[in-house]
């Protein structure tokens, strides 16, 4: 008796044991799942916002990888055209792969890409943080700042999740059944390109820019009450009987010594102005910047920071808005960064009367996302921004500005975008998942309830074949 309770205790402890061992099992698998999506989650919310980002402003992408380009000796050799796609097909690269994540969209193949891109990244933010080629990595456009030191811990980071992906692929869940998979893929490719090809022909659906709408450009180039200005020290180069030697401004030499050349350096950062390189001058190199934006009223600025390469084809409506900026007696001034020579051959092919005056180039392309491009000044605060291909027509130019609609501060809000892009691309693609998780849970349910009723008939002609067995039995015992 003791030795069968005995027994009956130690089997009762191996299948406690075992039991144990499968709980332990089931949990770590639990949280190995919850890990992996949590990676998913947060890499894809990433890759989706900093691919929507420059989908939006794919000129601004342009001419980031422009400035990579000339950091290894290639600027100006590469066609415009070519680095215009490499920008789009880099935007919705990483838009489509932050979206196959968050769905778990053919998952082996994102995460593998997932990992190529990321390390392609990683080692191009490593050279950027090293060498400082660039001064910003451009990795959320304009929406978020990055030092290059900043980049590449973010990159570094970014690698844990995607190699935990990349190694356990299968254990994302799915949200979108394999068989609807291409619909949600088609529709994204869609998207994307259909976004960034609408804010290339008008104007990026947000700006995070400076020179936005409802921005005060005086206000923004102003520097706070108590705010350390940055600094800066001179550096004279002076040779005398052969010798050269550098100076300050504390200690600079007597007139026997000839100037060479002089040098700039930033000793401490300081406060700097969201705009602090806006200037316009005029061609002999007086500044009226301040004349400018102190002007009471409209002031309508034509933005092109290369005339050469502006779209001459919209010539017409600037001439028509010029007339009527006369008629008004509204200011008009055309803001350039071109040569005497390529406004002279502008003003030939178009017959431009309006006044030319000279902008830094880099500014002007920071300022609008068009070459060129229009803005309306209200007080020196930016009321209306236009592109080439949606510049204000004669049928709205009717009357004084302040009674036309171009003459108001628009109401378009970034809440107000934001919905407008939430309905168009995620409602449609939620309503999908939604759709394809309710037909995939009926063929579930259909499945069950099928193998349910083949498990009774079965079971029904199981008994019902014992029944005759017995009967058949009973009738063979009574016989005898």
């Amino acid at each position: 008796m003791e030795q069968n309770t005995t027994q009956n205790n130690a089997k009762s402890n191996i299948a406690s044991c075992e039991q144990d061992m499968k709980t332990t099992i089931t949990l770590k698998q639990r949280l190995g799942r919850g890990c992996v999506n949590l990676c998913r989650f947060v890499l894809g919310l990433v890759f989706v916002f900093s691919g929507f980002v420059k989908a939006i402003d794919p000129l601004g992408t342009q001419y980031k990888i422009e400035d990579y380009l000339g950091a290894v000796g290639l600027g100006g050799m590469i066609p415009d055209f070519l680095t215009l796609g490499a920008s789009i097909a880099l935007s919705a690269t990483e838009f489509c792969l932050g979206i196959f994540l968050l769905f778990a969209i053919r998952r082996r193949v994102s995460s593998k890409i997932t990992l190529v891109f990321m390390t392609a990244m990683t080692l191009i933010s490593l050279w950027v943080a090293v060498f400082n080629p660039v001064s910003d990595c451009g990795c959320f456009g304009d929406a978020i700042k990055l030092s290059n030191t900043e980049t590449l811990i973010k990159d570094i980071i970014l690698m844990v999740p995607t190699i935990i992906l990349w190694r356990w692929p299968l254990k994302m869940y799915r949200f979108i059944s394999e068989a609807s998979q291409w619909i949600a893929i088609n529709f994204t490719i869609l998207f994307i390109l259909l976004t960034s090809g609408y804010c290339l022909y008008r104007l990026p659906i947000f700006d995070f820019r400076p020179y936005h709408i409802g921005a005060n450009i005086k206000k923004g180039m102003e520097i706070p009450e108590g705010a350390e200005p940055p600094k800066f020290v001179t550096t004279f180069i002076m040779e005398k009987d052969g010798v050269r030697k550098e100076f300050s401004l504390d200690d600079y030499p007597d007139s026997t010594w000839q100037f060479i050349d002089s040098k700039t350096t930033q000793i401490s950062k300081g406060y700097v102005p969201p705009i602090h390189d806006f200037s316009i001058q005029v061609a002999e190199g007086d500044d009226i910047t301040d004349s400018v934006l102190t002007q009471r009223g409209y002031t309508f600025l034509l933005i092109s920071p290369n005339l050469e390469k502006a779209d001459d084809g919209d010539f017409g409506a600037i001439d028509a808005l010029y007339q009527y900026a006369k008629e008004q007696k509204v200011p008009f001034y055309c803001l350039t960064a071109s040569t005497e020579q390529a406004i002279k051959h502008w003003e030939d092919i178009t017959g431009a009367e309006y006044p030319f005056y000279i902008t830094d180039e880099t500014t002007l392309k920071t300022i609008i996302r068009s070459n060129p491009g229009l803005l309306l000044l209200k007080d020196g605060v930016v009321i209306g921004k236009w592109g080439h291909n949606d510049l204000p027509t004669n049928s709205v130019l009717q009357g004084p500005l302040e009674k036309t609609s171009i003459g108001q501060m628009p109401n378009n809000s970034i809440g107000k975008t934001l919905t407008q892009v939430i309905l168009w691309f995620f409602l449609p693609l939620i309503l999908l998942t939604l759709a394809d998780r309710t037909w995939a849970w009926s063929q579930y349910i259909r499945r069950k309830i099928k193998k349910e009723k083949a498990f009774l008939a079965k079971e029904g002609e199981r008994i019902e074949n014992t029944s005759n067995k017995i009967i058949s039995t009973f009738k063979k015992e009574k016989q005898k």
